[in-house]
């Protein structure tokens, strides 16, 4: 099946011209809280009703529920977290009876879980069942493959990154032909220099206990071991012993639990004597004044991301970006030799690589106010270019689209 592309910047055509038109769109996701995942079912769900589509979205509701009905999409309450089998099993007669009673058209699943019934339903009604990997799902057993194995039997299967739709090909190959690549989109009015004022980054300056004269390395993640904090203490360390001065060092990121890693971070600042240097801020709800604040975003993840939103989100703000060699995250970011050097927007260092990672933040920090300006419009115009909100809602209803044509 083809699937038609869209142009980031292109522009919805009017209700009245759209296919989806009229139509009953279904995305099923166990809950809309805070997550990639959720975000990005409000803001098809937006892009839904802005062609004259109806856009329900099946889940156990949460804070991203008045959201989505304020941008026009419909909240059923269903069920949808649970992975009880029984449960689930019984969610297909649940979702099968809600889809020929609200008149849908197609399917989404954005989940495991809710997948299985997602496809039960789709299959007794005979419409069009699309998933979307938002992650790559570890299968280590043979009951765990097959559990994940919902993911890749949707009639299309929508992959976040070039990365996540390899992964999907090597463990179900069956699903080659179906797979069709949408990076994740940013809201670009939200990330945007201008949007920010200068009192909401004094405001996390003070609150992070940033010195007028000091830049800032930012390193904006949950703390667990994988998302690298240990590599950037390490970094941090190195540096000051090369003599970097005047710079801090801030961990943004919700410990959820791991209080002793917490503890192993404080006591590796200690041992590095970097108190002081390396903070630890805590969860930062303003990211777009949080990159726009950084001289420079660190992504030193020790193990594969799915994506990389830090990535694109601190391309928006105009701020360099070095980030692991590794996962998804180098799709997002030009480094030679993929582009000539003057066409960089951030540097790619070895996973766990602590001396690499220190010379790419050293040549970041380096750069001259003329070549950094020269930096933050390449970086822009990049991600503006390949991940923008408008080309991720544009290319998913092209899907569903090209799926409700051949239905």
């Amino acid at each position: 099946m083809t699937f038609p592309a869209r142009s980031g910047n292109s522009a919805f055509p009017t209700s009245a011209q759209h296919p989806l038109a009229g139509r009953t769109i279904l995305q099923v996701i166990p809950e809309l809280e805070a997550g990639g995942a959720e975000r990005t079912a409000v803001d098809v769900a937006a892009g839904l009703a802005q062609v004259g589509a109806r856009a329900l979205v099946a889940s156990e509701g949460g804070r991203l529920v008045g959201e989505l009905q304020a941008k026009g999409g419909v909240w059923v309450p269903f069920p949808a977290a649970t992975k009880n089998p029984a449960s689930m099993l019984y969610n297909i007669r649940r979702l099968a009876r809600l889809c020929h009673g609200e008149r849908v058209a197609l399917v989404h699943a954005r989940s495991r879980a809710p997948a299985w019934s997602g496809l039960g339903a789709a299959r007794a009604l005979g419409i069009p069942f699309v998933t979307t990997y938002h992650g790559s799902y570890s299968g280590r057993s043979g009951i765990k493959v097959q559990y994940n194995s919902v993911m890749a039997r949707g009639d299309a299967v929508i992959a976040n990154s070039q990365y996540t739709a390899d992964l999907i090909r090597s463990v179900y190959p069956a699903s080659a032909d179906r797979i069709r690549v949408i990076h994740r989109g940013t809201d670009f009015s939200i990330f945007t220099p201008s949007a920010v004022a200068p009192e909401r980054i004094e405001a996390l300056r003070k609150n992070w206990g940033i010195a007028p004269h000091e830049r800032i390395v930012l390193l904006a993640a949950r703390l667990t071991g994988w998302k690298g904090q240990t590599v950037l203490i390490e970094a941090a360390s190195r540096l000051r012993a090369a003599g970097l001065r005047d710079v801090g060092f801030v961990l943004a990121g919700d410990p959820q639990g791991r209080d002793s890693y917490v503890r192993d971070l404080d006591n590796l600042i200690k041992a590095r004597g970097l108190e002081g240097v390396v903070r630890r801020v805590g969860h930062c709800i303003d990211m777009p004044a949080a990159f726009l604040a950084a001289s420079v975003v660190a992504v030193p993840s020790t193990e594969p991301e799915a994506f990389g939103r830090s990535a694109v989100e601190a391309q928006a703000m105009g701020t360099p970006v070095v980030v692991s060699d590794l996962g998804a995250v180098p799709e997002t970011v030009l480094f030679p030799p993929r582009v000539p050097p003057q066409e960089r927007t951030g540097w790619r260092v070895p996973p766990g690589d602590a001396d690499a990672l220190a010379v790419a933040v050293g040549d970041a920090l380096s750069l001259g106010a003329m070549g950094r300006a020269a930096f933050a419009a390449r970086a822009r115009a990049h991600v503006e270019r390949c991940f923008s909100l408008e080309r991720m809602v544009g290319d998913t209803l092209g899907v569903y689209v090209a799926l409700l044509r051949g239905a």
